[in-house]
């Protein structure tokens, strides 16, 4: 169950097969072919027994993804990816309200390296022509925030369970 319908199905077919034919003919055919002995018998038992151990521990995965603990888990799996994806996704919006706050001169102090006080100052030189010093600090700006936007997208392609292998 836990790789699919397919191999389930193929290996429980693959128990059908091994208990469609009697044990006893079975580990008398392998203890032959092995020469006989205490190994013969061994691997002749081991070859037969393990499909009602099989069934058991099948039976038991199944029970145990059903189970109302593994669903929540499954849930919680869910929103883990989310919030670190929001969390993530948060920078670049935080990165433009700095911006914005700076420029007005209400956030970081223009002794301080930002892109706001940057911009701030670049629009004294503005009326001069020097229309760069405000167009390369704020192209950096939107740079930065679609860089950690695109980050924030492949992180959660990375972790969210129903991407991760697309």
């Amino acid at each position: 169950p836990t790789f699919g319908r397919r191999v389930d199905a193929v290996v429980t077919w693959f128990i059908d097969l091994v208990l469609s034919v009697p044990h006893t003919l079975v580990v008398i055919l392998i203890s032959i072919a092995m020469g006989g002995g205490l190994k013969g018998i061994v691997v002749g038992v081991a070859a037969t027994h393990w499909t009602s151990l099989t069934r058991v521990i099948r039976a038991e995965v199944m029970q145990i993804m059903e189970s109302d603990y593994t669903k929540i888990s499954k849930n919680f799996g869910n929103v883990i990816p989310q919030i670190i994806v929001n969390a993530v996704l948060i920078f670049p919006h935080a990165i433009l309200h700095e911006a914005s706050v700076t420029f007005l001169g209400f956030g970081l102090p223009p002794h301080e390296p930002a892109i706001g006080v940057i911009l701030s100052e670049s629009m004294k030189y503005l009326t001069s022509g020097y229309w760069w010093l405000a167009f390369f600090p704020g192209l950096s700006l939107i740079l930065v925030s679609m860089m950690v936007d695109k980050i924030g997208k492949n992180i959660e392609q990375l972790i969210n369970p129903k991407t991760a292998y697309k």
